[in-house]
């Protein structure tokens, strides 16, 4: 309208905009309010569930009785579910700093550089594989099964040669095998599996080192610790085993994720004099070690970004193990696993994979399926009754035979219930297929 002038319309503009703008604005603080709400619902929900879950009876929540990932203790649970921190805060620094100290003392390694990085067990494959030979190179695996075989996979993807010493499966190399082997030829790196996950093979790692030894002197023993490391005795410095590897998920009752190793000073040595580049990046010990030392001197440092949870839960686990005192540790997963091995013989008339009881390791048992049962069979009947356990891996018999574990809390514990839940539970699946015992 001219009549009014062009001020008046602009000011009429300006009060119908305010306003349009103060309704959006209203509507939208609204609408961040309810999803907050139900952000809030969600995350207690989650973290209600999440307590529930772990804490119901077996009964109504199978145990996970397989051979990794294990059952894991409730506080460390809790700290996975603590809100995350910033990987160079002081509190995270001091957690990261204290795990790499308690890794060294769970290795019973005096001397070595201890390793927690992010990924799993097989990273450290790569990781040795990587730094420590280089095209050309001849490397014995001392060959116990699948694992093994996956090891050597990782050796000749980095171009060395590889020699295996073998059993039949469900047995080991025998010592003398082992010494006649390195006899052979100029070997610059030993494998040696103490636990070998696919067939529950476990192996006299002091013996072999003895023996590869007095042939080979500066040669690197590495041994893949993935399935014993926390529970089957390993004593690093004294056995000079010059890197160890684990992961956080077995015996010592964190959650998936860690690949931790301890590296001895030879090691490093080796290391420092190799001639060719490292052919990987992310696991690259020159990118890795001088974040190692600043954590453990509790200085921040990056290379990538840690896991901060998993590092501060495996941190309280590994707390609570060096407060056992791994002796005792050690003593008590010997007995749990006898008494699991003898129960299936003797009470459930079950035949083992491995040819004898000594011959197999304290973290995991594998069992042959009764002539006529099979795994599909098998295996949901048991979940049933209140255990998860896991089918076999091997190959050449995975549809022969299925795993169980017995390790950790479940192994430590004995209030918890968790071994003679599982052996019931097999028991009465058993039953339900007309097994006769």
């Amino acid at each position: 309208n001219p009549s009014r002038g062009i001020n008046a319309e602009y000011g009429e503009l300006n009060y119908h905009f305010f306003w349009m703008s103060m309704f959006r604005l209203i509507k939208k603080a609204k609408r961040l309010t309810t999803l907050r709400g139900q952000l809030k619902k969600t995350q207690r929900d989650a973290i209600k569930r999440s307590f529930v879950t772990n804490n119901i009876p077996a009964k109504k929540r199978p145990l996970l009785m397989i051979p990794g990932p294990t059952e894991v203790d409730e506080q460390v649970l809790a700290m996975m579910s603590e809100p995350t921190q910033s990987h160079v805060s002081p509190s995270f620094i001091e957690d990261f700093g204290s795990a790499l100290q308690k890794t060294r003392e769970v290795f019973m390694s005096k001397d070595g550089q201890p390793f927690i990085l992010s990924g799993s067990g097989a990273l450290g494959w790569d990781f040795i594989a990587a730094n420590f030979l280089e095209p050309g190179d001849n490397v014995l695996v001392v060959n116990t099964g699948y694992f093994s075989d996956r090891w050597a996979d990782c050796i000749k993807a980095y171009q060395a040669d590889v020699t295996h010493v073998r059993a039949d499966i469900g047995d080991r190399p025998t010592t003398e095998a082992v010494e006649n082997a390195v006899k052979q030829k100029k070997y610059k790196m030993v494998t040696i599996t103490h636990v070998d996950t696919s067939t529950g093979v476990v192996v006299d790692v002091k013996s072999y080192a003895e023996a590869i030894r007095r042939h080979l002197p500066n040669a690197l023993i590495c041994t893949d610790g993935v399935c014993s490391l926390g529970a089957e005795e390993f004593r690093q410095s004294d056995w000079d085993i010059d890197v160890m590897m684990t992961a956080s998920q077995k015996a010592l009752g964190t959650p998936p994720g860690l690949c931790i190793l301890v590296a001895s000073p030879r090691a490093l040595d080796v290391y420092r004099s190799r001639k060719s580049p490292v052919l990987n990046c992310y696991a690259a010990l020159s990118n890795w070690l001088p974040i190692m030392q600043a954590y453990e001197n509790r200085k921040p440092s990056y290379f990538g970004t840690p896991a901060v949870n998993l590092v501060r839960a495996l941190n309280l686990s590994l707390t609570k193990i060096l407060a056992g005192g791994l002796p005792n540790r050690f003593k008590k997963h010997d007995q749990v696993s006898l008494y699991v091995k003898t129960k299936l013989i003797s009470q459930l008339s079950l035949e083992l994979v491995t040819t004898s009881l000594e011959k197999g390791g304290n973290t995991l048992t594998a069992i042959k399926y009764p002539p006529g049962i099979t795994g599909p069979a098998l295996l949901p009947k048991i979940a049933e009754h209140g255990a998860v356990v896991a089918g076999g891996l091997h190959p050449k018999i995975a549809s022969e035979y299925f795993r169980i574990s017995h390790m950790g809390i479940s192994a430590m514990e004995e209030s918890r219930g968790h071994i003679d839940t599982m052996l019931n539970a097999i028991s009465a699946a058993l039953k339900d297929l007309n097994h006769k015992f």
